[in-house]
Protein backbone atom coordinates (compact mmCIF):
# COMPACT_ATOMS: atom_id res chain seq x y z
CA UNK A 1 0.00 0.00 0.00
CA UNK A 2 0.94 3.44 -0.43
CA UNK A 3 0.79 6.98 1.21
CA UNK A 4 -1.60 7.97 -1.32
CA UNK A 5 -3.53 5.08 -0.40
CA UNK A 6 -3.60 5.90 2.71
CA UNK A 7 -4.30 9.56 2.31
CA UNK A 8 -7.51 8.40 0.17
CA UNK A 9 -9.23 6.85 3.65
CA UNK A 10 -8.48 10.09 5.34
CA UNK A 11 -10.97 13.97 5.45
CA UNK A 12 -9.72 15.79 2.26
CA UNK A 13 -8.76 18.74 4.65
CA UNK A 14 -5.26 19.71 5.56
CA UNK A 15 -5.08 22.04 8.88
CA UNK A 16 -2.37 24.51 8.35
CA UNK A 17 -0.80 27.57 10.02
CA UNK A 18 1.11 30.77 9.16
CA UNK A 19 4.05 31.40 10.31
CA UNK A 20 3.28 34.58 11.88
CA UNK A 21 0.34 33.14 13.97
CA UNK A 22 0.79 33.25 17.36
CA UNK A 23 1.67 29.86 19.63
CA UNK A 24 -1.69 30.57 21.04
CA UNK A 25 -3.43 30.40 17.65
CA UNK A 26 -1.08 27.28 17.21
CA UNK A 27 -2.73 25.62 20.71
CA UNK A 28 -5.94 26.75 19.59
CA UNK A 29 -6.06 25.02 16.40
CA UNK A 30 -4.41 21.48 17.65
CA UNK A 31 -7.35 21.45 20.25
CA UNK A 32 -10.26 22.49 17.74
CA UNK A 33 -8.82 20.23 15.34
CA UNK A 34 -8.12 16.92 17.92
CA UNK A 35 -4.74 17.09 16.07
CA UNK A 36 -0.63 16.60 17.31
CA UNK A 37 0.56 18.30 14.81
CA UNK A 38 0.01 21.49 12.29
CA UNK A 39 1.71 22.03 9.06
CA UNK A 40 3.56 25.62 8.76
CA UNK A 41 2.46 26.95 5.47
CA UNK A 42 3.56 30.68 4.08
CA UNK A 43 2.00 32.95 2.08
CA UNK A 44 3.12 31.49 -1.35
CA UNK A 45 1.81 28.03 0.29
CA UNK A 46 4.72 26.42 0.30
CA UNK A 47 5.84 24.72 3.36
CA UNK A 48 7.35 25.93 5.68
CA UNK A 49 7.35 23.89 8.96
CA UNK A 50 5.78 21.80 11.21
CA UNK A 51 4.98 22.70 14.90
CA UNK A 52 3.68 19.63 16.93
CA UNK A 53 2.66 19.22 20.71
CA UNK A 54 6.07 18.32 21.48
CA UNK A 55 7.55 21.65 20.10
CA UNK A 56 4.86 23.63 22.61
CA UNK A 57 5.08 21.35 25.75
CA UNK A 58 9.01 21.64 25.69
CA UNK A 59 9.35 25.81 24.98
CA UNK A 60 6.26 26.14 27.51
CA UNK A 61 8.73 24.15 29.47
CA UNK A 62 12.01 25.98 29.10
CA UNK A 63 10.30 30.04 28.89
CA UNK A 64 7.25 30.03 30.26
CA UNK A 65 3.29 30.90 29.17
CA UNK A 66 4.79 33.97 27.93
CA UNK A 67 5.85 32.30 25.17
CA UNK A 68 2.51 32.24 23.63
CA UNK A 69 2.70 35.17 21.85
CA UNK A 70 5.50 34.38 20.24
CA UNK A 71 5.40 33.36 16.48
CA UNK A 72 5.09 29.83 15.33
CA UNK A 73 7.88 30.45 13.19
CA UNK A 74 10.13 30.78 16.85
CA UNK A 75 9.58 26.79 17.51
CA UNK A 76 8.09 25.27 14.48
CA UNK A 77 10.76 22.61 12.74
CA UNK A 78 12.38 24.04 9.35
CA UNK A 79 13.67 20.83 8.39
CA UNK A 80 10.44 19.23 7.96
CA UNK A 81 10.75 15.14 6.62
CA UNK A 82 8.46 14.70 3.90
CA UNK A 83 7.45 11.52 1.78
CA UNK A 84 5.74 11.44 -1.81
CA UNK A 85 2.46 9.80 -2.30
CA UNK A 86 3.69 6.80 -3.73
CA UNK A 87 6.15 5.55 -1.11
CA UNK A 88 4.95 2.73 0.54
CA UNK A 89 3.97 2.56 4.27
CA UNK A 90 6.96 -0.11 5.77
CA UNK A 91 9.26 2.80 4.04
CA UNK A 92 7.39 5.94 5.86
CA UNK A 93 7.81 3.65 8.91
CA UNK A 94 11.05 3.23 9.12
CA UNK A 95 11.44 6.62 8.38
CA UNK A 96 8.94 7.47 11.37
CA UNK A 97 10.59 5.40 13.56
CA UNK A 98 14.29 5.84 13.22
CA UNK A 99 13.60 10.16 13.19
CA UNK A 100 11.18 9.49 16.58
CA UNK A 101 8.42 11.69 14.86
CA UNK A 102 4.91 10.54 14.50
CA UNK A 103 3.80 13.03 11.88
CA UNK A 104 5.08 13.05 7.98
CA UNK A 105 3.71 16.27 5.37
CA UNK A 106 2.74 14.30 2.28
CA UNK A 107 4.13 16.57 -0.93
CA UNK A 108 3.87 16.59 -4.47
CA UNK A 109 6.24 18.46 -6.11
CA UNK A 110 6.41 21.57 -3.77
CA UNK A 111 2.31 21.30 -3.18
CA UNK A 112 1.65 19.97 0.31
CA UNK A 113 -0.95 17.08 -0.27
CA UNK A 114 -1.71 16.19 3.19
CA UNK A 115 -0.21 14.74 6.17
CA UNK A 116 0.06 10.99 7.41
CA UNK A 117 0.59 10.03 11.38
CA UNK A 118 1.69 7.09 13.11
CA UNK A 119 -1.62 6.24 14.29
CA UNK A 120 -2.63 6.16 10.49
CA UNK A 121 0.50 4.08 10.06
CA UNK A 122 -0.24 1.85 13.08
CA UNK A 123 -3.94 1.43 12.32
CA UNK A 124 -3.28 0.38 8.53
CA UNK A 125 -0.66 -2.14 9.89
CA UNK A 126 -3.16 -3.47 12.25
CA UNK A 127 -5.62 -4.14 9.47
CA UNK A 128 -3.36 -5.76 7.57
CA UNK A 129 -2.14 -8.25 10.02
CA UNK A 130 -5.80 -8.91 10.92
CA UNK A 131 -6.62 -9.76 7.12
CA UNK A 132 -3.28 -11.94 6.91
CA UNK A 133 -4.53 -13.87 10.07
CA UNK A 134 -8.05 -14.34 8.32
CA UNK A 135 -6.41 -15.38 5.06
CA UNK A 136 -4.15 -18.19 7.27
CA UNK A 137 -7.47 -19.55 9.38
CA UNK A 138 -9.33 -20.00 5.89
CA UNK A 139 -6.27 -21.65 4.67
CA UNK A 140 -5.83 -23.78 7.36
CA UNK A 141 -9.84 -24.41 7.51
CA UNK A 142 -9.64 -25.73 3.93
CA UNK A 143 -6.87 -27.91 3.68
Amino acid sequence: MTVSNLLQRKSGSIVTISPDASLTEAVRSLAQHRIGAIVVVGASGRLEGIVSERDLVRILAEKGPDVLSSPVSSVMTRAVVTCGPDETIPVIMERMTRGRFRHVPVVDGDRLIGIISIGDVVSHRVEEMERESAELRDYIMTA
